[in-house]
């Protein structure tokens, strides 16, 4: 039987890079003829550096308030706290300027805009599969790091009542733009930066190593997992090269076409949910530190696509979870569960949680419960 599949098309209109930022955005602000624009920007940025208000100087009187408070993994409060903000001040457009923590926001606070979404509770009414009425609010987004989630119609937020992870799906809160500016990240700490890069590349990775792969995916992932390998190791030796900052940002918009035209992540993506939601770990560590242990874990049913993520990297013929890990740690990241101070106590936890994220069930090598979970961790402890 012949190969068979499906490619979902998200609904970004457009992707801008290499331009400055500010004066992009307010070309595209004008094309889509917004009167009221509201920011949600990095604080970091906002209060140490001019990138904002060069920001806010482009769009002039169009610009009617800014949000700087967003934390890590996204918690429902603060996004209740911007959408009261964007609300009050009648925004028009959402834009965004910081890494993958705002921009989730930002696409949460559509959902809550369009369906009267005022307090923490209430968010349970727009989470998939319930009906909710699509964003008339939408958002162009510059992000400062590679996590990629603006090219994403998919919001993780953080429920602070359970530390559990949810995701708010709808195809219409996927940025209508993207503005990819070398510069602004500029100001990123360089952790920050190459270990989020390392999340671009476990896109790429487990995109490819899917059962559920497609040729169209496999294309944008393979070149993006081949930019990242060069770009990455660029910037830690030379954090001023642009053009591998580029380079670095353009291979994370590739790594997202597996995701985004509906082929599914493993259980690298699933236990890294876990472990940012209960352990406050970094979303790029947590790709840092699972991802060789998982393709070490799931080599006896994906070796073929594993060859190919090996070659892709410039090591044709090698273990690619030896080439991973090998990366990894020349760009001095974490590689070990107990570099982020997570014990084998709390592996039955992680364990039973990472079974209930979308992602672990479809993992290549199946994985029928939380002990095989535990195998995982053991590998990365």
């Amino acid at each position: 039987m012949p190969h068979a599949g499906q490619v979902v098309f998200s609904r970004l209109e457009e992707v801008q890079f290499g331009k400055p930022a500010a004066e992009t955005v307010a070309e595209l602000a004008r094309r889509h003829q917004a009167e009221r624009v509201f920011l949600m920007v990095s604080g970091t940025l906002n209060r140490e550096t001019d990138e904002i208000e060069t920001l806010r100087r482009a769009l002039g009187n169009h610009c009617v308030g800014t949000f700087d408070r967003m934390p890590a993994h996204t918690p429902r409060s603060a996004v209740i706290a911007a959408a009261e903000q964007a609300r009050a001040a009648g925004a028009d457009l959402i834009v965004t300027l910081g890494g993958g923590s705002v921009t989730d926001g930002a696409k949460a606070v559509q959902l809550c805009l369009a369906n009267g979404i005022r307090d923490v509770d209430a968010l349970d009414k727009v989470r998939a599969p319930a009906p909710v009425n699509s964003p008339r609010v939408r958002q162009i987004s510059v992000p400062t790091t590679l996590s990629a989630g603006e090219f994403s119609p998919i919001s993780g937020v953080t429920d602070e009542r359970t530390r559990v992870k949810e995701l708010f799906r709808h195809p219409d809160i996927v940025p209508k733009a993207v503005v990819l500016d070398p510069a602004v990240t500029r100001h990123t700490p360089l952790w920050l930066f190459l270990s989020t890069g390392i999340r671009a590349v476990d896109h790429c990775v487990e995109g490819i190593c899917s059962n559920e792969s497609s040729p169209y995916g496999d294309a944008s992932a393979l070149h993006g997992l081949a930019l990242l390998a060069r770009g990455l190791p660029r910037v830690k030796a030379d954090p001023s090269d642009r053009d591998a900052r580029l380079d670095c940002q353009i291979g994370a918009w590739l790594s997202m076409t597996p995701l985004v035209s509906g082929v599914p992540m493993g259980a690298s993506h699933g236990i890294g949910y876990v472990l940012g939601a209960v352990f406050d770990v970094p979303h790029g560590h947590t790709s840092c530190i699972m991802l060789p242990s998982v393709m070490r874990w799931n080599k006896p049913a994906n070796a073929d696509k594993q060859a190919l993520v090996a070659a892709a990297m410039g090591h044709a013929g090698e273990e690619a979870a030896d080439v991973l890990d090998a990366f990894i740690r020349g760009l001095g990241m974490p590689r070990r569960l107990g570099d982020v101070k997570v014990g084998a106590d709390h592996f039955e936890r992680i364990a039973r949680q990472a079974m209930n994220t979308p992602w672990v069930p479809r993992n290549p090598r199946p994985i029928a419960g939380p002990a095989e979970v535990e195998e995982i961790l053991a590998l990365a402890a």
